[in-house]
């Protein structure tokens, strides 16, 4: 009967050689439907369709595979999954990009919101059918309603601060004490459950930030009770700690803000302008890559110029566990869970676990509920580049190593020609554009970060580590810009390093070069206690680094914080600086940028 070739668009059985060329590229449409088949007359309808279609296909992949993915909404119910299944195989790899150019295929992780009646005057209110922690208008953020209202849509302020109810309870975390004028006597009388409050925590120190839900009151005493424990304690010698408190109804007094009656699911909110365009989330995480082990990989898939939009944010955060040893592991520097995201935070928008030589091109990220990009623990060669992240809750790009001195498992990314503008939103603490934590070899350059309540790039590891089981090493970053940083933190550098090396000989294996930092000044209505804010900062031996070529704006403490254990190069904190040396016409994204920037005049 002759040679049976089986077309699998690129995964083949062994053929003669006579055999037809396999299919290597198939469409997705918001036309497609459960029965098409992944070609151009009849596309899947989904990614999950087109993945599980490829998936289902055995044989060698002969080819490199390109799923089209054509313009349009694409909701997301539920996280869109990639395992070492879905991987590219045989030396060639799967790529989904969006057909009609960048942005043009949208992943939605949201919904409308609909069934609105009028409350009174002009908040609506309407009954859900899932919780969630953050919400959108037309596009936007929306605030949950606080107290202190806002000073703009675009910062954190104002705040107010707590007090030292009684003297031995200066170290507790948590018992907020609150000034009685601060908190009027007739709020006892109906005190909401659903009530949160946002805090500074450490007195004086604006390092993170914890949102979490309140538990009861007792206005007797004055002081709020968390549900739970802050990273750090209320007061110190120097102040007490910022706070505001949020989502309860009787904030709700301005439009863009909303009120979640968690207990009987209704939602409340104040439209700016349509409350036909309200969204709320319905996934934390758009695309996940996780292969099941760091020996079995997602490799070889590529994802370009898809936008993704809307995720949510969590009940409660914290930063990383309070003390050293909580994650109820043993590990050799247990003093690292005070580093890393507890397991319950580790999730962004685009989340990476157990991935190698993964493309992220092009991307159009906004609308996070907390990171936008976050690799996680073992992931190697990832490239992020020529993307736009805006809107984000936490930081913008994240890559978290694993436990130093357990294995060298992250490293070798190329982060590169990217914009990301607005980080923090929701977790203004330790917030960052770009976060390197106990990661190596990794190239970070052409990047603008713009409008952080904190870093615009840092790199950390601890300082109790020994040189051997340090993997922050062979970092390069070169035509950096940094702009609006530090806006609501202290005791920062637009660009921070924390613990990188500690012990001498401090050899020079990360380099910063080409980097143009902007001012760094406080939001004058934050009141910000701390020690004031820096263009680079060089953090609890943060050590071996050479710099060449970099010039700060104003600041309100120095220009450059460090032991003398760097090495710097024309730098404008020190004499002798030459400008005529800085490529400013190189510093920042490049012309090929895919996006308009935000903010600019089109």
């Amino acid at each position: 009967m002759g040679a049976i070739v089986l077309l699998v668009g690129g995964l083949t059985t062994p053929t003669p050689a006579t055999a037809a060329r396999p299919n290597c590229d198939y469409y997705v449409s918001t036309q497609g439907g459960d029965q098409g088949d992944g070609s151009a007359r009849s596309p899947w309808k989904s990614i999950e369709q087109a993945r599980d279609a490829l998936r289902a296909k055995k044989g060698r992949q002969s080819c490199d595979i390109v799923v089209n993915v054509k313009a349009g909404d694409y909701v997301v119910d539920r996280t869109i999954e990639f395992t070492e299944a879905d991987s590219g195989r045989d030396g060639h790899r799967i790529t989904y990009r969006s057909a009609d150019g960048p942005g043009k295929a949208r992943l939605l992780g949201a919904k409308p919101v609909t069934g609105w009646q009028l409350y009174k005057d002009n908040i609506y209110k309407t009954k859900v059918d899932r919780t969630f922690y953050t919400l959108f208008e037309d596009g936007k953020r929306a605030t949950t309603a606080r107290y202190p209202n806002r000073t703009s849509d675009d910062l954190w302020s104002p705040y107010l601060f707590s007090r030292l109810g009684e003297p031995e309870k200066e170290a507790v975390r948590q018992w907020l004490y609150f000034k009685p004028e601060d908190v009027p006597a007739e709020w006892d009388a109906d005190f909401d459950r659903n009530s949160q409050i946002v805090v500074w925590s450490g007195g004086s120190w604006s390092w993170f930030t914890d949102t979490v839900p309140l538990g009861g009151a007792d206005f007797r005493k004055g002081f709020f009770t968390l549900n739970h424990w802050a990273r750090y304690a209320f007061m110190n010698s120097r102040s007490g700690s910022r706070y505001f408190l949020q989502n309860t109804l009787r904030f709700l007094d301005q439009p863009g803000e909303y009120y979640f009656d968690f207990a009987n699911s209704e939602v409340y909110y104040w439209p700016k302008g349509s409350i036909d365009k309200v969204m709320a989330p319905t996934v934390k995480t758009i695309l996940s890559l996780k292969g099941s082990t760091p020996e079995a990989r997602v490799q070889n898939l590529s994802f370009d110029g898809l936008a993704l939009q809307y995720s949510d944010f969590v009940d409660w955060y914290r930063a990383g566990w309070i003390s050293e040893g909580d994650s109820g592991y043993e590990h050799k520097y247990p003093v690292y869970d005070r580093q890393i995201e507890m397991p319950r935070n580790r999730f962004g928008m685009v989340t990476l676990e157990n991935t190698r030589d993964i493309d992220l091109t092009r991307l159009r990220l906004s609308d996070s509920g907390f990171m936008g990009v976050y690799l996680l623990f073992a992931n190697e060669r990832v490239k992020v580049s020529d993307s736009l992240l805006e809107n984000i809750g936490a930081d913008g790009i994240k890559v978290e190593g694993g436990y130093p001195g357990e294995g060298d498992i992250s490293g070798h990314h190329t982060i590169t020609n990217n914009y990301i503008y607005h980080v923090g939103e929701l977790v203004p603490g330790d917030a960052a554009g770009i976060e390197l934590l106990s990661t190596g070899n990794n190239t970070v350059s052409n990047i603008n970060v713009r409008h952080s309540a904190r870093y615009g790039i840092s790199l950390e590891v601890r300082p109790e580590i020994k040189p051997e089981d340090n993997y922050a090493r062979n970092n390069t970053f070169s035509y950096i810009k940094l702009e609006e940083t530090g806006l609501d933190s202290g005791d920062m550098g637009a660009f921070y390093t924390y613990g990188v090396s500690n012990v001498e000989p401090h050899p020079m294996d990360n380099h910063v070069k080409q980097m143009v930092i902007t001012d760094v000044i406080n939001d004058p209505a934050g009141a910000m206690p701390d020690s004031g804010t820096r263009g680079v900062h060089m953090d609890a031996g943060g050590c071996g680094f050479t710099f060449d070529n970099i010039e700060v704006g104003k600041v309100s403490d120095d220009k450059y914080q460090s032991y003398q254990c760097n090495q710097v190069t024309n730098a404008n904190w020190a004499d002798g600086f030459d400008a005529s040396k800085m490529e400013y016409d190189k510093i920042g994204v490049t012309s090929a940028f895919p996006y308009p920037i935000p903010g600019a005049a089109q």
